[in-house]
């Protein structure tokens, strides 16, 4: 069988690409929100079965930076919903997971992978940026050692407001069919009055972990963060840092990132050192959530379908960006569409165990081809390795240090920036300039959704004004007079008695919506002894409908001028179209369209009067 054919490669990749992924797959659930353990399983199902039916051979896929930053904002709008309750919230946030994994394969099944390579650059560098940013200060917290439901001086803060929300709870659920009636009031009283300190307590330390989460979370705490350093947890996180920097010095053999996490988790192991754990982790085999599909509703999902589009989308550029560099080195080409089915099919069936998003990852993609993977099984020996550690292994990652995993997501978040992109600031365009801190601005501190919808249409807004002014700047308006001579051999075609009664348009460029206003000015500018005009359009691949209604407005302004326009050249797509509204032939004749601009001289040498005298040139 081909799968098997470089076995030794494949395994001696997967397992190395598995090591890799497994401190990683660990971060990225804790930075999720939904835990150690749904990293795990995102890198088990969607590595297998992205690997399984994908079309990229070498790819190994997992949680990414870009889908966890996402996705903890999915995790943390639906647990809000739910008042912080993640038994309540995980169906939901499940069932979002899973709609991003149906439109990927959607997008693939319609072919679609093709046109992710169209999204702007400016705007991929400048989300890739703010995701990297988003990373290093929402790991602030967890570095210093600082848990905002722990610090119960800020923790009483909230109870006042606690106890509002707790009323307002009650209140609700008193109410019948949007009335209130008496009865319902002194239910309400009376539920009131057995209101314990331990709930309000709870409420409390609920609202002050939601206050601390995210970049803007983040930076209100700081400050009180600040005055609370745990410098045990600080250390850490400062080693683990240190460890991952600096080791890659010494060889790249090993992936620094393990050697961080098995040698300062069992420094802090065997030296007793007091730090914040990840607690206990889920063993044995994962089960599937059925709940995401026995307690679906919509009204509480479908708030985040865009969200689950955005992430589909992301997951999408970054599997088919990572495809490209798997080619590069292997020399092999990858199937864009068969590539996004493979993904969606693993993203989907990742949702149903309770694992995060994810996607094709390069480095880790890398590591696999470098160590000798070759084909599909080298990602599928790679989720395998992973189940084995989840089954055999979880009771010991409970011991792993928060600080630890925070540190690894600080250097996670550094080398997710677009470098390449920042240091040319200074030599590429302003407009992309603009672009690329707009994206990145409204990824940190507003919704990564907003911010790439944005950016792609002040990017297309922008692309179609330079489109429309090159398009102006080649287009020609040409008055020929008998008095001049031409070097131009297509305009000395024109006999020399008729240079006054025809006026030359020449086109160059797709007549669309960012390029009529050069076009619809022509009409007003036509010299008055002129009879006919020429529209050369052998350079117009392409009208779209704006175009299209702006030459039928010209053409009708022409002939109530008494103007005759004659077209040359004109291909094929822009043909259709003037023929699908009558354009041709009832404004313009089939007798006045030239296949060239030689045809339509000739024609205007036979049939155009001389209607200006030599004396009154």
């Amino acid at each position: 069988m081909k799968l098997f054919s470089h076995i030794k490669g494949d395994l001696f990749g997967g397992l190395t690409a598995g090591i890799v992924a497994l401190p990683l797959a660990l971060a990225f659930g804790v930075q999720s929100g939904l835990g150690a353990v749904a990293g795990l399983y995102g890198a088990i199902f969607i590595g297998f079965f992205a690997s399984l039916f994908g079309g990229t051979n070498t790819q190994i896929s997992g949680p990414t930076a870009p889908m966890t930053a996402v996705s903890m904002v999915v995790i943390a709008g639906i647990l809000q919903l739910n008042e912080g309750s993640i038994e309540n919230a995980l169906p939901a946030i499940l069932a979002v997971f899973l709609m991003a994994g149906i439109f990927q394969v959607s997008l693939g099944a319609l072919k679609l992978g093709k046109y992710i390579k169209y999204i702007p650059y400016p705007v991929v560098s400048g989300f890739m940026t703010g995701i990297g940013v988003i990373i290093l200060i929402t790991q602030i917290l967890p570095a210093i050692g600082y848990n905002a439901g722990a610090d119960e001086a800020y923790v009483r803060t909230f109870e006042p407001v606690a106890q509002e929300s707790i009323l307002n709870g009650i209140l609700a659920d008193e109410v019948d069919e949007d009335v209130l009636v008496i009865d319902d009031f002194q239910s309400a009283i009376a539920r009131a009055q057995n209101i314990t300190d331990e709930e309000i307590a709870a409420e409390a330390k609920s609202m002050a972990q939601s206050s601390s989460k995210g970049v803007i979370g983040t930076i209100k705490t700081l400050p009180r963060a600040i005055q609370n350093i745990n410098w045990t947890e600080l250390i850490t996180a400062l080693v683990t840092i240190v460890i991952i920097f600096g080791f890659k010095k010494i060889t790249t053999a090993i992936p620094s990132t393990l050697i961080a996490l098995l040698g300062v988790s069992g420094a802090v192991y065997f030296l007793n050192v007091d730090a914040m754990k990840l607690g206990e982790i889920p063993s044995g085999f994962p089960m599937p959530n059925f709940e995401i599909i026995t307690g679906f509703s919509f009204a509480e999902v479908s708030p985040y379908i865009l969200t689950a589009l955005t992430l589909s989308l992301l997951g999408a550029i970054d599997s088919l960006l990572t495809s490209v560099v798997a080619d590069n080195m292997t020399k092999t080409q990858h199937n864009p569409n068969q590539e996004l089915i493979g993904q969606g099919i693993g993203n989907s069936i990742a949702s149903l165990f309770g694992g995060i998003p994810g996607a094709g990852a390069t480095i880790r993609t890398v590591v696999n081809i470098n160590s000798g993977g070759k084909t599909k099984l080298s990602g599928m020996i790679a989720a395998v390795l992973l189940l084995i550690i989840v089954v055999a292994l979880g009771s010991f990652a409970s011991e792993i240090p928060n600080a630890v995993l925070a540190g690894i997501l600080i250097t996670v978040g550094i080398g997710v920036m677009d470098y390449k992109g920042l240091k040319a600031l200074r030599s590429i365009p302003k407009s992309d300039v603009i672009i690329m801190f707009i994206v990145l601005i409204l990824t940190v501190t507003w919704d990564l959704v907003y911010a790439v919808g944005i950016g792609l249409v002040i990017a297309s807004l922008i692309f179609m004004k330079k489109m429309g002014d090159a398009n102006a700047a080649k287009s020609k308006i040409k008055t020929l007079s008998r008095k001049d001579e031409y070097t131009n051999e297509d305009y000395s075609l024109v006999p020399l008695d008729l240079r006054e009664e025809v006026f030359i348009k020449e086109l160059d460029g797709p007549l669309f919506f960012g390029s009529t206003k050069d076009f619809q000015a022509m009409s007003q500018i036509i010299p008055p002894k002129a009879t006919h005009v020429i529209i050369r359009m052998e350079k117009v691949p392409f009208m779209d409908q704006s175009g299209l209604f702006a030459f039928e407005d010209v053409s009708q302004a022409l002939i109530k001028q008494g103007v005759t326009p004659l077209l040359a050249g004109l291909k094929e797509q822009p043909r259709y179209r003037l023929e699908a509204i009558d354009i041709i032939p009832d404004l313009i004749s089939n007798d006045h369209v030239f296949d060239t601009y030689e045809e339509c001289v000739g024609w205007v040498s036979q049939n155009v009067a001389d209607t200006v005298g030599p004396d009154e040139v």
